[in-house]
C-alpha cells in the first residue's frame, strides 16, 4: 500500500504543471488516483480548446505519458458531446499530435500493437499513419 501512494505522490508531482494549467484554465478535476501503475486522471474541460491546451501540457511533461491514463471531455454545448457525455467506452477520440502507436501504448502499454486499434477501425481508416484530431476510435480490448 504505501508503494502505492508513495507512486501517487510522485506522479503527482511530475503531472503538477498540467493540474496547475487545468485549475487555471477552468477544467473541472473529477479524479486523481492510481489505476495500476499509472495516474488515472479524469477532468472535464470548458472548451475543446482547453482540452487541448491540457494535453499539449501532458505532452511537455511526457510525450509518451506512459505513467498516465487521462480521460479529458468537453462540457456540452462547448465542443463536446450533447449531454455531457463523454466519448463511448471503448473508444479514444483523437487529439492533436496523436498516433496510434502513442494510443497504443497508453491503452496495452505495447506501442506495437497499433495494429489492432487500425484492424477495428478499417471504416474510417485507409491508413494507419493518417488519423485526425476529433476522430472517434474504436479501441478493442
Amino acid at each position: 500500500m504505501a508503494a502505492t501512494t508513495d507512486q501517487l505522490a510522485v506522479l503527482r508531482h511530475k503531472y503538477d504543471p498540467v493540474v496547475r494549467l487545468m485549475h487555471a484554465r477552468g477544467v473541472a478535476i473529477r479524479t486523481i488516483e492510481m489505476q495500476g501503475t499509472k495516474l488515472l486522471l479524469r477532468a472535464e474541460a470548458p472548451s475543446a480548446d482547453v482540452k487541448d491546451a491540457v494535453w499539449d501540457e501532458i505532452k511537455k511533461v511526457d510525450p509518451t505519458y506512459a505513467d498516465l491514463a487521462a480521460d479529458i471531455s468537453v462540457s456540452a454545448g462547448q465542443g463536446g458531446p450533447a449531454g455531457g457525455v463523454s466519448a463511448p467506452a471503448g473508444s479514444y477520440t483523437v487529439k492533436k499530435g496523436d498516433t496510434l502507436s502513442m494510443i497504443s501504448k497508453q491503452f496495452y502499454g505495447d506501442a506495437n500493437a497499433y495494429k489492432k486499434i487500425f484492424d477495428a477501425n478499417r471504416d474510417q481508416l485507409k491508413d494507419p499513419d493518417k488519423i485526425q484530431p476529433g476522430q472517434v476510435l474504436r479501441i478493442p480490448s
